[in-house]
């Protein structure tokens, strides 16, 4: 039996869009595959956010007796018209001024001087002013926070940008949580971090889709780190294809249908 012409070829075309159409696995979408085998390795957290120079700190004291608190918190001072102070701004409330960690590490703190705090965490620098303030007033309690923790992420994304990290802490899938996670389109087993620690720029590819990656020293990203989603295959390619084809291949198929008009 022999069947038109048509059928033919509209079989033809279905048999070639199957051919050309993949499936696509569990293993490269799915997240943190094997995940008891990884936490098996993981005996502790390690993670530590430690104080660098340029870092923007904001230290209040307080105590039972908030005016004896009052000389080590500084003044909160209006930012000049057209200017820029060193005092924070939040939804147009004023905040405590910051401390800017020097690039030898120090900050200078009212009664104490210098203090060196460079490489030490917030909980560490909070404990080491409370001990020292107890010389001055009773029970202090002191909060630190680093108000200028950002991280970048870029690429195949559905929200890139630069984020502000208000508690200083934030995990990779926490980052890409903020950037509305990665589109279709991103590869998920080789997403990039770059990294400049005490003015060394280093990297890491990381596999988002082998839980093993909480192993990783880069899973917890620090002040400044750049997050890039890299676009898979198709998207890599789609990035050449010719905006003019379409209006090639319609040229085309008027030139076609004029030849097979004329060779009639």
């Amino acid at each position: 039996m022999k069947f038109p012409k048509f059928f033919r070829l509209s079989f033809f075309a279905l048999l070639s869009v199957l051919l050309t159409t993949s499936c696509v696995s569990r293993q490269e979408i799915v997240y943190f595959q094997g995940l008891e085998e990884a936490e098996a390795k993981l005996e502790e957290n390690t993670h530590k956010e430690g104080i660098k120079a340029n870092d923007l700190l904001t230290i209040s004291v307080a105590a039972a007796e908030q005016e004896a608190a009052l000389p080590y918190n500084l003044p909160v001072v209006a930012a000049p018209q057209g200017g820029i102070n060193m005092a924070m701004s939040i939804n147009g409330r004023q905040q405590l001024q910051t401390y800017l960690v020097s690039k030898d590490g120090n900050i200078q703190f009212p009664q104490l001087g210098k203090l060196e705090v460079k490489g030490l965490g917030r909980q560490e620098l909070s404990e080491k002013l409370e001990q020292q303030l107890e010389a001055y007033i009773q029970d202090p309690i002191v909060t630190v926070k680093i108000v200028n923790f950002e991280v970048s992420v870029l690429g195949e994304v559905n929200r890139p940008g630069t984020f502000t990290i208000e508690d200083g802490y934030i995990s990779l899938p926490q980052a890409l949580g903020l950037a509305n996670d990665l589109s279709i389109y991103g590869r998920r087993d080789n997403v990039l971090v770059m990294r400049e620690d005490n003015g060394k720029k280093t990297h890491a590819y990381l596999d988002l889709t082998d839980a093993d990656v909480i192993n990783s020293p880069y899973y917890y990203l620090q002040q400044n780190d750049v997050v890039y989603i890299e676009p898979n295959g198709p998207q890599r390619q789609s990035a050449s294809y010719n905006r003019n084809a379409s209006v090639y291949i319609s040229i085309a198929s008027v030139l076609v249908s004029l030849i097979v008009l004329i060779a009639r």
